[in-house]
C-alpha cells in the first residue's frame, strides 16, 4: 500500500451523517491539537498497544532520513492512553492531510476514565504502509529519532513531549519511557512542551 492515504480514507463511510465523531489521539494529539474541536477527554483503547515502529518522511525527518513516529498495533489484554477529541467532520479533511504518510482512519471503541464507552475513530498505521519501518531494539529507535528532523522539528521532540505529557495524565507506557531513558543517555536534552507550540506533527 502506497504511504499516501488521503483517498482511501476519504472512502470509509462509517460515520456518514453523523454530525459529530470522537476522535482519539495517542500520539502528538495528547499534547497538541492543531484542528478545532468541541471538547477533549482523557481515554483509552484496548487490545493497542503503542509503538515507535511508523516512519515519518514529511513531519519528523525526511524521505532520505525518515524519522520514526508513533502508530498502535494489536497486542492481546493491553490498553493505550490517550486523549480523545470530539469533532465534527468538516475536520476530517485537515487530519487526513496530516496524517497522509500511511495512517488509515479505523472505527474503535473508546472508554474515557468514567467508564462509559463510545465508537469513534482511530487514525493507524499499519505494516501493510510503505513507510512502515517495524520493530527494532528500542536503544536503535532512539538512536534514529537523535539523529532525524524534519519540517515539523527534531524527531526528538516529539517524543520527549509524548513522554512528558504522558506523565502529566498519570500514565505509563514502558516502550516510549525506555526511548525517552536511552535519548537521555544519547545526551540529547529534554524540552517541555509549551502551550504556543503550533507545528503539525504526524503520529497521532
Amino acid at each position: 500500500m502506497d504511504a499516501a492515504t488521503i483517498a482511501i480514507n476519504r472512502r470509509m463511510t462509517t460515520f456518514d451523517g453523523h454530525e459529530q465523531v470522537w476522535l482519539f489521539g495517542y500520539g502528538s494529539l495528547i499534547y497538541k491539537a492543531d484542528f478545532p474541536y468541541i471538547e477533549r477527554r482523557p481515554a483509552s483503547i484496548e487490545g493497542w498497544t503503542r509503538r515507535f515502529w511508523q516512519g515519518s518522511h514529511d513531519h519528523r525527518g525526511t524521505p532520505m532520513a525518515p524519522g520514526r513516529v508513533a502508530t498502535i498495533v494489536p497486542q492481546a489484554g493491553a490498553v493505550c492512553d490517550g486523549m480523545a477529541y470530539l469533532i465534527t467532520p468538516e475536520v476530517f479533511a485537515h487530519l487526513d492531510h496530516r496524517e497522509k504518510n500511511g495512517y488509515l482512519r479505523l472505527a474503535t471503541e473508546i472508554t474515557f476514565e468514567d467508564g462509559s464507552k463510545v465508537e469513534g475513530l482511530v487514525y493507524i498505521a499499519n505494516e501493510e504502509n510503505a513507510a512502515f519501518l517495524g520493530a527494532a531494539p528500542e536503544l536503535d529507535i532512539a538512536r534514529q529519532i537523535a539523529r532525524s528532523s524534519g519540517p515539523s522539528g527534531p524527531n526528538s521532540e516529539y517524543l520527549l513531549h509524548l513522554a512528558s505529557a504522558l506523565r502529566e495524565l498519570g500514565k505509563s507506557d514502558p516502550h516510549v519511557f525506555a526511548i525517552e531513558q536511552h535519548l537521555a543517555q544519547l545526551q540529547v536534552p529534554i524540552q517541555t512542551p509549551t502551550q504556543d507550540s503550533t507545528a503539525a506533527s504526524s503520529g497521532v
